[in-house]
């Protein structure tokens, strides 16, 4: 066991400060996502969600990375990226719809001008919603039209609309007596 620490001392101190790096990296990221959604009004869950992204993407930068450290070539890395992006891409190409909403998603937690509680109007000219915003998710947006039905939006459409303020928070506006 000594022979195999000895062997490999300096593959597993770096791979120990690439861990610790990581974390650090992870953790500001992570806080200053939750930062933005307090300050932008958007709820925890959100948050979180793009704390699950980002962990995810670190992880596999951690595994690119822990690659070389120990030594792996880079044509072998180039070869194993590419089989796994070739069958990723079309796997992704047949779902990317997806892709597409999870990506809304992102975007819209660090630029989407409406919160919880706002009243929009889509201007959709095959179905023109006005509702009130219920919860804003990772693929769609849930919406409370006048008459209380329920109405999924998906998030690369709401990208793609026009969309109008009818009234700012009217979730608390509405319950007032």
């Amino acid at each position: 066991m000594l022979d195999f620490y000895l062997t490999y001392q300096s593959e597993i101190i770096y791979s120990a400060i690439l861990l610790l790096v990581l974390f650090v990296i992870r953790a500001i990221i992570i806080l200053t996502v939750k930062k933005i959604g307090k300050k932008s009004g958007t709820s925890e869950a959100r948050a979180i969600l793009i704390g699950r992204y980002v962990t995810v993407s670190l992880v596999l930068l951690a595994l690119l990375i822990e690659a070389f450290i120990l030594g792996a070539n880079t044509q072998d890395i180039t070869l194993l990226f590419s089989s796994v992006f070739a069958v990723i891409g079309i796997a992704l190409f047949a779902i990317w719809s997806i892709l597409s909403n999870v990506t809304s998603g992102v975007i819209m937690f660090f630029s989407f001008p409406y919160k919880v509680g706002d009243k929009i109007r889509i201007h959709d000219k095959d179905y023109p919603v006005e509702a009130i915003i219920e919860d804003i998710r990772a693929f769609q947006l849930i919406l409370r039209d006048e008459n209380g039905d329920l109405v999924t939006y998906p998030n690369n459409l709401i990208l793609q609309k026009a969309v109008t303020l009818v009234q700012k928070d009217a979730l608390n506006e509405s319950n007032l007596p």
